[in-house]
């Protein structure tokens, strides 16, 4: 028998309908392992369309579904944070609104939370659809490895995370870092002693597109870096050499134009193949969804008229 678990998704009005059902399907019906509960939270206001797919998915689910509707988009961390509360299970997976998961990804990182507080995996980034691969993500499985990493890169993909609700409150919840929201949270998760796993197969289709890249920068991102590292170096994570080179070479890469983002990002961090590069090229820039650094989604503080939180 496997330990229960919560499926959380955060939904808001710039979700796609179609991929929001895909990524449901993905990981719930079309699972070895299917969650016993599906904690969707709607993160303000939606348009039509999208409140009928949810509607949708509630009635044919094949497991629970509880929906938290929140009466304003108040951005990632607080609607995950307001998810966690209405899950009834410790452990729980993560998934974003437009992103597949594999057949048998919770069969594979269920039984490894038995022993663990955070268990992540790898992930195969993809335009258009899953049969056109453009990049991958591997990440480091070696638990020193795994801290090592973190004083410089967050050492999970968020959209594969499955991890203990008890760990994660412990320290301090997603709390509100607009676009560094898990990185924050798995870094205090690591310096309260958090157990970790990494797989370094991959168990989630990841959707990018031109539009990934074009959010990765720009001046609002830039604020939420040298937030997140000022908080890391008070709090000891990060020494004041390490601090430095983070500030340098992450900030750095926040202002640089998006196109230069992109060269840097793909031999280091994705492993691009030409095909991929062609194939997004062809794309015309899919929108991505949240993506594991950082994550996609804009802070509050919209220019007028309102816009809302995005991923």
């Amino acid at each position: 028998m496997h330990e229960p678990f919560t499926l959380l998704l955060s939904v808001y009005d710039g979700d796609r309908p179609d991929f929001l059902e895909r990524a449901f399907r993905s990981a719930v019906g079309g699972q070895t392992l299917r969650p016993d509960q599906v904690v969707i939270v709607r993160d303000g206001p939606v348009r039509a369309e999208l409140a009928a797919c949810l509607d949708r998915l509630q009635a044919g689910s094949p497991v629970p579904v509880t929906v938290v509707s929140l009466e304003r988009n108040r951005g990632l961390g607080p609607a995950l944070d307001s998810g966690l509360a209405a899950s009834r299970h410790d452990v729980i997976a993560r998934m974003d609104a437009d992103d597949v998961a594999m057949p048998h990804r919770f069969e594979v990182e269920i039984p490894l939370i038995a022993e663990a507080d955070i268990v992540g995996a790898g992930l195969l980034e993809f335009v258009g659809d899953i049969d056109h691969i453009v990049g991958q993500r591997v990440p480091p499985t070696d638990p020193e490895q795994i801290h090592r990493y973190a004083r410089m890169h967050d050492p999970f993909n968020h959209p594969t995370v499955v991890y203990r609700r008890a760990a994660v409150l412990a320290a301090g919840g997603y709390g509100d870092l607009p676009l560094m929201e898990d990185y924050a949270l798995f870094a205090r998760m690591l310096q309260n002693g958090a157990r970790v796993v990494n797989v370094a197969e991959p168990l989630v289709y990841y959707r990018v597109g031109e539009t990934s890249f074009k959010r990765r920068g720009g001046t609002d991102l830039l604020r939420s870096e040298l937030r997140l590292q000022r908080e890391f170096h008070r709090q000891g994570f990060t020494s004041s050499p390490e601090y430095v080179r983070n500030v340098v070479v992450r900030g750095g890469y926040r202002m640089i134009p998006w196109r230069f983002r992109r060269a840097v990002y793909r031999p280091i961090v994705a492993h691009y193949t030409e095909r991929g590069e062609h194939g997004e090229h062809q794309s015309g820039g899919e929108a991505a969804g949240g993506g594991p650094e950082p994550s996609d989604h804009n802070g509050p503080g919209s220019p007028t008229p309102p816009l809302p939180v995005r991923r």
